[in-house]
């Protein structure tokens, strides 16, 4: 049986959503995250639809080149920095800026300028204010700082970027440690050279609730494919279009009987007589195996319960007693009219780590008034292009 699991990926939404971005922010330049495959999205395709944006942010080097190849011109923001002397020497090559968040890095960045006095290169510098995860210390900063922006080679100058650890709970009192701190600390710069300095602080949430901190740079990234980055938060607060819808189709349907069970270790059984339709998809395909019981999935736009345990390759659908449901009619689990947050609850997780989740088993189709050649889709076997609405 061919695949039936399908990612329909909406160009027009990913635009749609960009410019939501653009509204909150119009004074603020977008440097559109797109890391981890575009969120599971696919990379190219997701950085065509979003070339408007004025730079991309990606996390690991691999992709930073992926998308170099393709975007000859366009700023490429690595956001991890670089692992060592020779993936410096790679990135900077190709003109991809690093985000410098250790002394160690600064140590190879110093000895690169100085055996490689003709290259330029623009970076960024990363401050921990309160995640604690990257960044250097507030205590390290102005030292960092220094040597950073006496480098030889450095082409303008050094950006600096920090991250709220609890921007998607709006009220949470670190955010305003956080705001505070960054912004005493982008104030020193400005009094102590009298320049401007370049910056950046929030992400898709702080971008929604937060316009004090939103400076020269803006970081989006959720929010572009159409997921709130808020705890319970809903995407249509905020305009917010579905990018991805994946969906299935029907390969069985079944009559049990009263007291029938169905599934890995029988684990639901029937009240009643019912019907029980097999959908194509599992945790093979990156649906979540610990799905609450009675989650629901759409067919026809009517909720249908899931029942019994989500296998590798399929799930199981209560119909009851519905006998317009026929073999062959598409199923869908997230997307319009089934919001990826409300999946994501009911699997005790995040959007972000369903939609990343989803395999190369799914066929991933691009629908947008964009024409895409094979450059700009997903590179692999699971892809195919709709120019249609």
């Amino acid at each position: 049986m061919s695949r039936v699991a399908q990612a329909l990926i909406k160009l027009d939404a990913l635009k749609h959503n960009l410019s939501v971005a653009r509204q909150a922010a119009p004074e603020s330049n977008i440097l559109a995250v797109i890391k981890a495959n575009a969120y599971g999205h696919g990379l190219l395709a997701v950085a065509h639809a979003l070339s408007s944006a004025d730079a991309f942010a990606v996390a690991h080097f691999e992709e930073a080149v992926t998308l170099r190849e393709k975007f000859p011109k366009k700023t490429i923001v690595l956001l991890q920095g670089f692992a060592d002397e020779i993936e410096l020497t790679l990135l900077l090559s190709q003109f991809i800026q690093p985000v410098i968040h250790s002394p160690e890095q600064i140590n190879w960045l110093e000895k690169f300028a100085a055996q490689n006095r003709d290259e330029t290169f623009s970076v960024w510098l990363k401050v921990d204010t309160g995640m604690h995860r990257l960044g250097v210390s507030v205590n390290d900063f102005e030292q960092c700082w220094i040597r950073l922006n006496a480098i030889e080679g450095l082409k303008g100058r050094v950006k600096l970027m920090s991250h709220f650890a609890n921007a998607d709970v709006i009220n949470h009192p670190t955010n305003v440690d956080q705001s505070r701190l960054f912004f005493d600390l982008g104030e020193s710069l400005t009094a102590e050279k009298g320049e401007k300095v370049e910056k950046s602080l929030v992400n898709s949430a702080g971008l929604l609730s937060r316009a004090d901190d939103f400076y020269q740079w803006v970081r989006p990234g959720i929010m572009l494919y159409g997921v709130s980055p808020f705890e319970n938060g809903s995407a249509l607060e905020f305009d917010l279009q579905p990018v991805m819808n994946l969906s299935s189709r029907i390969i069985a349907i079944n009559t049990l009987s009263k007291g029938q069970t169905v599934g890995y270790g029988s684990c639901w059984r029937a009240p009643a007589s019912t019907c029980i339709a097999v959908v194509g998809i599992g945790y093979g395909d990156g649906y979540p195996r610990h799905i609450a019981e009675n989650t629901p999935v759409l067919i026809e736009g009517k909720r249908y319960p899931i029942v019994g345990r989500v296998s590798m390759d399929m799930i199981t659908v209560n119909l009851g007693i519905d006998g317009t449901v026929n073999v062959g009619d598409k199923v869908l689990l997230w997307g319009e009219g089934l919001p990826v947050e409300e999946i994501s609850l009911k699997a005790s997780t995040i959007a972000y780590e369903l939609l990343c989740q989803v395999t190369a088993r799914v066929k991933f189709v691009y629908q947008g008034d964009d024409v895409l050649d094979s450059a700009h889709t997903k590179a692999s076997t699971n892809t195919s292009v709709s120019t249609g609405n």
